[in-house]
């Protein structure tokens, strides 16, 4: 079985997901999500989840609070998600990018041991159901700016300032 819990937040409504006991994607609810017909949001439709109070999903929802308050610095929540291995990777590295800090695409297209993979780093976070716990909102592009940000660069913004205030 398949469970949502929501948690209210600045951002808006965020629906933690768990599957299997282990948390596989977090989705931030807003009007502009409601109103997308994109293949992706059918197949994924979180209206369909149960919702239920686990164990797991209330400790989620406590330390996505905590994140919010500038409280938590890094999840300690049991993740899976699918993709190839090379996504894999990059998600992995994207968990070791210290809170507050970023990384350009480049940088870490290095880690995972391809140094021109940055495009592909860019898709792997696209492709990431993990916002906010697995940090794609720390990779930055090479000049500086922000860019790329599956949930919009006003999210982003806001991520990377909450973070910065609270280092």
């Amino acid at each position: 079985m398949v469970y949502i819990k929501y948690v209210e937040t600045k951002l808006g409504k965020i629906g933690i997901v768990e599957k299997d006991n282990k948390i596989v994607k977090v989705i931030i609810i807003n009007e502009k999500d409601k109103n997308r017909k994109d293949k992706e949001d059918s197949k994924n439709d979180y209206e369909n989840y149960q919702e239920k109070d686990t164990e797991l999903l209330l400790e989620a929802k406590k330390e996505l609070e905590e994140y919010f308050e500038g409280k938590r610095k890094e999840f300690d929540l049991p993740l899976e998600q699918e993709g190839t291995e090379f996504q894999k990777e990059v998600w992995n590295v994207l968990e070791k990018i210290p809170y507050g800090e970023t990384r350009t695409y480049k940088e870490v297209a290095k880690m995972v041991g391809n140094e021109k993979a940055s495009r592909a780093v860019g898709m792997a976070n696209n492709k990431n159901n993990i916002p906010i716990i697995i940090p794609c909102h720390r990779v930055i592009g090479s000049n500086g700016k922000l860019v790329g940000y599956a949930l919009g660069l006003d999210m982003k913004k806001y991520l990377l300032d909450l973070e910065s205030k609270n280092k």
